[in-house]
């Protein structure tokens, strides 16, 4: 490893900062000449019609930040290696779910099932590397209680659902300017100090990188918005949320401290289970945040008060991990 510890956090949330600052502006007007606008949907809050155009897919330019950012501070070991793996696993489903949509002019992008066999594919191979090279055994941590349960073949099925879970729950709250961004380095802030209390240093040099990530692209998607991250940021940064948890073995801490993620993708779930069995919907519409928009809420005042939530949460995750 070229730095420390915490000097190599530090270096890679500013390199992955500055490779986001540094590439935005090159890439904004470039995705505006290609003409690869975001498409809003009549069904969505009137107050969006207006963003109809804005550039999508700058999660190009997080991944690379955070890839960047990653090579350079951290030692490339296993673990490592893994965890950029289901990044960069992510980033190119979401990246084929955005060209499809915006390119190829289909706007529902990848089918469900497409997706979830890219998933099941990338929880194989992340399965498979984290038991037979690093060692992880088939053990959930119930955190409280302190208590290690073997789950044995179920944990397979519990790697799948993290993952599954986590990067469908971090693209779900991307729907308002600075949302997903701001409550990804929030929990990432958190993960890079559950990971130094573990002793995963090189991962919480990943997190670190995330960390600087988002706060750069935050330059250019608070509102009002020049450009979104579209699935190609928001899978990748939801399968990189899925890493943390598993690679330190704290699946149980991922939803603690993600609840504002769990919470956006519990409305959606929830609305559609209500809506196909009695017709009625318990949300003026879904995800959660839309809910709030539609209740009277300005956008900005709903990203603050989601953002909050994700620190309390976040502080809420620690405190358990610590008193552990």
């Amino acid at each position: 490893m070229i730095f420390g510890t915490l000097s190599g956090i530090l270096f890679a949330g500013l390199i992955a900062a500055a490779v986001v600052l540094i590439l935005g502006p090159i890439a904004i007007p470039m995705l505006h000449k290609l003409k690869f606008g975001q498409s809003i949907r009549t069904e969505g809050p009137a107050s969006h019609q207006v963003k109809s155009g804005t550039p999508t897919m700058g999660g190009i330019f997080m991944v690379i930040g955070i890839v960047a950012a990653t090579v350079t501070c951290a030692e490339l070991n296993t673990q490592i290696l893994l965890a950029l793996f289901i990044l960069i696993g992510h980033f190119f489903l979401g990246f084929l779910d955005d060209y499809i949509k915006v390119v190829k002019k289909r706007n529902l992008g990848l089918k469900a099932r497409q997706k979830l066999l890219g998933q099941i594919i990338i929880s194989i191979v992340t399965i498979y590397f984290a038991t037979t090279q690093l060692g992880i055994e088939t053990t959930l941590w119930i955190p409280i209680i302190c208590e290690n349960i073997d789950l044995g073949f179920l944990y397979y099925i519990l790697v799948l659902l993290v993952i599954v879970g986590a990067s469908n729950a971090v693209n779900l709250t991307d729907g308002l300017d600075g949302l997903a961004s701001g409550c990804m380095a929030i929990a990432s802030s958190c993960y890079v100090i559950i990971c130094l209390l573990g002793g995963h240093w090189e991962l919480a040099i990943f997190c670190a990188a995330i960390v600087g990530a988002c706060v750069g692209f935050l330059k250019f998607n608070f509102h009002p918005a020049r450009i979104f991250m579209g699935d190609t940021g928001s899978l990748a940064l939801g399968g990189a949320f899925a890493a943390m948890g598993i690679l330190t073995q704290t699946e149980l801490l991922l939803p603690v401290v993600g609840l504002v993620f769990v919470c956006e993708a519990l409305s959606v779930i929830l609305q559609v289970l209500s809506f196909q069995s009695t017709g009625k919907r318990i949300f003026r519409m879904a995800p959660l945040h839309h809910h709030f928009e539609l209740g009277g809420w300005k956008e900005l005042k709903v990203v603050f008060v989601f953002w909050t939530a994700s620190l309390i949460c976040g502080i809420l995750g620690l405190a358990i991990l610590v008193s552990a």
